[in-house]
């Protein structure tokens, strides 16, 4: 390789990147290249090619190296950007190879830019998807079965037995120990015949009717055939001659 050549070569970057161009020695330059064409919304990506050019240049590829400035790539993503470069520079050995480079390397960048993109859209719907399963889970609730209904009655059941039991509880703690007693004697629930025989004037619906004008009644003294007996009698009629 003539360093005429090269020189040549060198000035025609250097007109093109002459911000991005930094040359370390006379057979090695160092660019700093960003995508042809940048995505909105993700995370701006950068990275510096370094390349070492071989007596054999452009007869002989030149050595490659990428360090990431700004953004992420990992090593596997890397080693292909490098991989790919290097058959670009194949398919161009015996002219000047640079600048194909850099270009190929910015459109590759932009598609990776691009799959990003890409990748962080099916995140937010998946994302999206969930989050409107989970709500609709909320207000679909759990189907309910003979065996569940039943567990949860048990459970209900349970809760409302004790929430009675503390509101008797704190009913209680207001009353006089006397108004306690009354109070638990009045909610005690006895059977018909126990409050019949505990009152027998509790089928007198006058309230103010005197214990004097009350009248006692013995169930005793009335058997079913007695009964029996008075209604046939009312039912029978007797007719005289005369009539």
């Amino acid at each position: 390789m003539s360093s005429e050549v090269l020189t040549e070569e060198f000035e025609v970057l250097e007109s093109i990147y002459p911000d991005e161009l930094t040359k370390l020695s006379e057979r090695e330059i160092r660019i700093d290249v960003e995508p042809d064409d940048p995505v909105d919304g993700v995370e701006e990506l950068s990275v510096a090619l370094n390349v070492e050019y071989p007596d054999g240049y452009p007869d002989a590829l030149p050595k490659f190296s990428l360090e990431v400035q700004r953004g992420n790539l990992d090593e596997d993503e890397i080693e292909q950007l490098l991989g790919e470069m290097e058959k670009v520079g194949e398919e161009n050995l015996g002219m000047a190879m640079t600048f194909t480079l850099i270009t190929y390397l910015r459109e590759r960048l932009s598609v990776f830019m691009r799959e990003k993109e890409e990748r962080i859209r099916k995140e937010e719907m998946e994302m999206e998807r969930r989050t409107l399963e989970a709500e609709e889970a909320k207000t679909r609730g759990t189907p309910v079965t003979v065996e569940s209904f039943k567990a949860w009655k048990i459970k209900f059941d349970k809760e409302m037995a004790v929430k009675r039991m503390r509101e008797e509880e704190e009913r209680l703690k207001g009353l006089s120990p006397k108004e306690r007693e009354e109070y638990k004697r009045m909610h005690t629930r006895l059977s018909g015949r126990q409050l019949f025989e505990r009152d027998r004037n509790l089928g007198t619906l006058d309230e103010g009717l005197n214990e004097e004008d009350a009248v006692s009644v013995d169930i005793s003294q009335y058997d079913r055939t007695a009964m029996e007996d008075e209604d046939n009698d009312e039912d029978h009629v007797t007719f005289s001659d005369s009539d």
